[in-house]
């Protein structure tokens, strides 16, 4: 919980609504909190709107207290930490929903985040150009993955993704060229376009049998793939250059499952 005591000692109080706005130069007490954030008085809800100075760790709480009135945040506002290249570690509480687009964006120094339950949408682009960041983990309030959501995340060996997730977008994590394996979890039904194009380092994938479409050059340029396994289930559709280029794949087999494969998509 976080109170303006904790946050900075210097601030200003818009005296129409009471809102505790801290001094964008200068970090206080506690520079964890070195952020912005923004009320919604009717609702009660707090969004977190940017960072104050050039933060390194930030820790999100769950409330944060004005004028003895609790708030709960829920939202990170789109491209909020956009292209904040000091920040280093960064964690989301339970109570937030939503990331919003491009929140995180080329944040290059992140090497860590911590997404807890309760995140329902992570928004477009919400951390593409992350090349620090080495690992993530979607918690299961996630239902979609948006697209671009992990793009050009370069040093980013492992993720996972639990069963609630039920789609991967376009170019989710193109440019991954340090992913080495996923688990593309059962409740998936479709993977967009270039969804893991260029994946460079990427061994091995398993389309589970409940995936519907398989996107336009969603494995294009994968060229370390050697073991892909194709599980028989519901209708499939392979997009046209789905595989093309994945130079180490040896054999395939097509389960009858597959109706419709496009061009030039091996």
């Amino acid at each position: 919980e976080l109170t303006p005591e904790d946050y900075t000692s210097t601030a200003t109080t818009d005296d129409a609504t009471g809102d505790y706005t801290p001094n964008e130069n200068f970090v206080g007490k506690n520079p964890k909190y070195a952020f912005k954030f923004s009320l919604n008085e009717t609702e009660k809800t707090a969004t977190i709107t940017g960072p104050v100075g050039s933060p390194t760790e930030l820790d999100i709480p769950t409330n944060i207290v004005v004028n003895g009135t609790k708030y709960l945040t829920t939202s990170i506002e789109y491209s909020a930490f956009g292209y904040c290249s000091s920040l280093t570690s960064i964690t989301i509480p339970s109570s937030v929903t939503s990331i919003g687009s491009g929140a995180f964006q080329g944040c290059s120094g992140l090497t860590s985040a911590t997404i807890n339950n309760g995140v329902k949408i992570i928004e477009y682009s919400a951390f593409e150009g992350c090349s620090g960041l080495t690992s993530i983990t979607i918690p299961d309030s996630v239902e979609s993955i948006r697209g671009s959501t992990f793009k050009g995340c370069t040093s980013l060996t492992s993720i996972t993704i639990q069963n609630s997730v039920t789609s991967i977008g376009g170019s989710a994590f193109q440019g991954c060229t340090s992913l080495e394996s996923i688990t593309i979890p059962d409740s998936v039904t479709s993977i967009g376009n270039s969804a893991f194009k260029s994946c460079s380092d990427l061994t091995s994938i398993t389309i589970p049998n409940g995936v519907i479409s398989i996107g336009k050059e969603a494995f294009l340029d994968c060229t370390n793939l050697s073991s892909l396994t194709i599980l028989e289930g519901v209708e499939k559709n392979i997009g046209s250059s789905a595989f093309k280029n994945c130079t180490n794949l040896k054999s395939i087999t097509i389960p009858s499952s597959v109706k419709s494969i496009e061009s030039s998509a091996f």
